[in-house]
C-alpha cells in the first residue's frame, strides 16, 4: 500500500490535494497504474500548470557529504544553493569558496540540511 505522502510525490502534487480528491493512505500499486494510465481532469490540468515553469511541489535534497537523501516542499526563502549538506557535519568536509567568493549558510532546510551559497563579493 502507497502512503498519503508517497502519492502526493510520485504524482508531483501537494498532500492537500491527495486529501481533496480521496486518494489518502492505503492505495495500491494497481490502482496507483490505473490512475497513472488514465488521469483525471484535474490532475492533468495540474501537470499543464507545473510545465509553465512554476516551483515544483516537491524537491529532492541530497547532502553533499553523505549522501543522504529526502524528499521535501521547496520553500520561498530558498535560494539556488551550492551545497547541500546535514547539521551535523562541519564547513570543512565541502570544498572551500573560490577566490572572491563570500559563503552564507541557511539553517532548516528539509528535516536535517543546512544550505550553502557561495556568492561573489
Amino acid at each position: 500500500m502507497i502512503s498519503k505522502r508517497d502519492i502526493a510525490q510520485r504524482l508531483d502534487i501537494p498532500l492537500e490535494m491527495v486529501d481533496r480528491h480521496g486518494l489518502g493512505d492505503g492505495m495500491s500499486e494497481a490502482a496507483f497504474a490505473a490512475l497513472e494510465q488514465d488521469p483525471p481532469a484535474w490532475l492533468i490540468q495540474s501537470r499543464a500548470n507545473r510545465k509553465k515553469g512554476a516551483r515544483p511541489v516537491w524537491a529532492t535534497l541530497t547532502c553533499d557529504v553523505c549522501g543522504y537523501t529526502e524528499t521535501a516542499r521547496p520553500k520561498k526563502w530558498w535560494p539556488e544553493f551550492t551545497y547541500l549538506m546535514c547539521g551535523h557535519h562541519s564547513l570543512s568536509e565541502l570544498p572551500k569558496p573560490a577566490s572572491g567568493h563570500h559563503r552564507g549558510e541557511f539553517e532548516g532546510v528539509g528535516s536535517r540540511f543546512v544550505g550553502i551559497v557561495d556568492q561573489s563579493l
